[in-house]
């Protein structure tokens, strides 16, 4: 980050600096709970060092990043019963902050994220308790995928 540069709010939480509901932590990557979510358990998963895009990721990461997006999904289904997900990238348009992370967020039937005419409606979890159950089922979830392999 260059000198008299803005913080960024994604390095502190990986540094531990910030506060969020952390579901996935490894050397190279954070993933933690959007404090607006699509649909609970909506996660973005950020590698820890600073990259604006997908296109400044350094190669060697890039299979280790995307494998702990599968591993994301996969504890959503496991721990939260999602029927899938949605994973998406915005690089540059819409990236809100501007360091990579990767949305990982879970489907169900008729969850209504899709439609005609789509609109997004980002929804906080109606109080911590809320947050933290569905940061415990997918820490959980995260652990036994782990295990498993």
């Amino acid at each position: 980050m260059a000198r008299g540069a803005k913080t960024c709010v994604f390095c502190e939480i990986a540094r531990g600096a910030a506060g969020a509901e952390i579901v996935l932590e490894n050397d190279t990557v954070v993933a933690f709970l959007d404090h607006r979510p699509l649909l609970p358990g909506h996660c973005l998963l950020i590698p820890k060092v600073h990259v604006e895009t997908l296109p400044d990721l350094p190669e060697d990461l890039l299979a280790p990043y995307f494998r702990d997006v599968q591993i994301l999904e996969r504890a959503m289904e496991r721990g939260l019963g999602a029927e899938g997900s949605f994973v998406a990238v915005n690089t540059k348009i819409s990236q809100s902050v501007p360091h990579l992370h990767v949305h990982v967020v879970p489907r169900w039937k008729g969850d209504g994220l899709f439609s005609p005419k789509l609109v997004w409606k980002r929804s906080p979890y109606k109080d911590d308790a809320a947050r933290q159950t569905v940061g415990e089922k997918l820490r959980q979830a995260v652990e036994e995928i782990r295990g498993s392999r």
